[in-house]
């Protein structure tokens, strides 16, 4: 099969690079594969690096002139290349798509990955629903409801949930955790629980209600934690409500980390507490690692733990029911048996081999559309 990945970011990426890197090393190879995105990006300087994946530098604008440049060239690509399918994973590179494909023979596929909780209820989605679209995948079931209630629902529809390396985020030796431990927090008593989380430094991430319930612990039981949290340093007045809660003792900011295993195998407990979450890579690298993890109950993070078996599902945002979670560990460090089935959930549920079988399947049954 001849694919073709978009992707709109001209930096970072985020999740889209990750996922859309995943997907070409996994069927690079097998099938002919490129990616198409701006040569500022993350993702092109990734995908440059797999064995056979073409790379091709594109930018996906929003202004009309440059707009309708870049769609007659992604118009020639698809007529030239003679792409099966197209898989694109935001606005800009969803309609640039839909209308480079207007007037070619034997027109590629199109499947769109919805990665976010907005509802896909405006105007825009409805035109590409209905002329840019032939499969959209949701990265949980939650997002996956939301397409079926909004244009895309006459689409095929199908949740695949965001895969992860499970050889490369796998659990580390004792030497190992006690070694990361010691280089991002110092030197901490044997009893103290640390709470890590590589969702990012966001308000929104959530965190700070994680330290809001901390805080009202008594000090003698409040010493007993540290929350570490990775991402670009705290924007705004994070910090200074770090601060107004007497908190900066207890709270660390490795910042951005080339290595988010680093700040995994520094933590007992993983967390991720976002207001809104689809599909959540930190939360599965945290389970992938063999961390029980605390999810918040937002989108579609709950899909992903299973509350008291690998982890702990909370309400977002409720800092009493964080702070008798907190009392909870005190009094039941967790044990052995909960990190296994943490290992074991992300083995079943979003290890590369399932992510790319079921992508795969996906697009077979796309093409097979009459």
């Amino acid at each position: 099969m001849k694919i073709l990945y978009t992707n709109f970011h001209p930096h970072n990426g985020g999740g889209h690079a990750t996922y859309i890197a995943n997907l070409a090393r996994s069927f690079q190879g097998e099938h002919q594969i490129t990616v198409a995105t701006p040569a500022t990006s993350r993702l092109y300087a990734q995908a440059r690096q797999i064995p056979g994946v073409r790379v091709w530098n594109t930018s996906f604008s929003t202004r009309l002139r440059p707009m309708l440049i870049e769609v007659m060239a992604l118009h020639a690509l698809l007529r030239e290349e003679r792409f099966d399918l197209v898989h694109v994973n935001g606005s800009a590179d969803h309609r640039q798509l839909m209308l480079a494909r207007l007037g070619l023979p034997g027109r590629p596929r199109i499947v769109w990955t919805k990665h976010n909780t907005v509802p896909a209820r405006s105007f825009g989605n409805r035109v590409r629903a209905w002329a840019g679209t032939d499969g959209v995948i949701g990265v949980c079931d939650y997002v996956s409801r939301q397409l079926m209630d909004s244009g895309y629902g006459a689409r095929l529809i199908q949740t695949i949930r965001l895969g992860v390396d499970t050889d490369r985020f796998r659990p580390q030796s004792a030497s190992a955790c006690a070694q990361a431990r010691r280089e991002l927090l110092g030197e901490l008593p044997d009893d103290v629980c640390v709470l890590g989380s590589v969702a990012g430094t966001d308000r929104a991430k959530g965190w700070l209600t994680l330290v809001q319930a901390l805080a009202r612990l008594p000090v003698a039981q409040r010493r007993r934690f540290r929350v570490l949290v990775a991402g670009d340093l705290p924007r705004g007045t994070l910090r200074q409500d770090v601060e107004a809660l007497g908190m900066s003792a207890y709270v660390v900011f490795p910042g951005l980390v080339d290595d988010p295993r680093r700040v995994l195998a520094a933590s007992d407990v993983g967390f991720v507490l976002s207001f809104q979450e689809a599909g959540s890579y930190a939360a599965c690298e945290s389970l992938s690692m063999g961390l029980p993890t605390l999810v918040s109950s937002a989108g579609g993070l709950p899909e992903l733990v299973r509350d008291g078996v690998d982890g702990w599902v909370v309400p977002a945002g409720d800092v009493d029911v964080l702070h008798r979670w907190l009392l909870a560990r005190l009094a039941a460090p967790t044990d052995v048996a909960i990190a296994d089935a943490a290992r074991d959930r992300a083995l079943a549920l979003f290890s590369l081999p399932v992510l790319s079988g079921q992508t795969m399947d996906f697009y077979l049954r796309v093409c097979a559309q009459g």
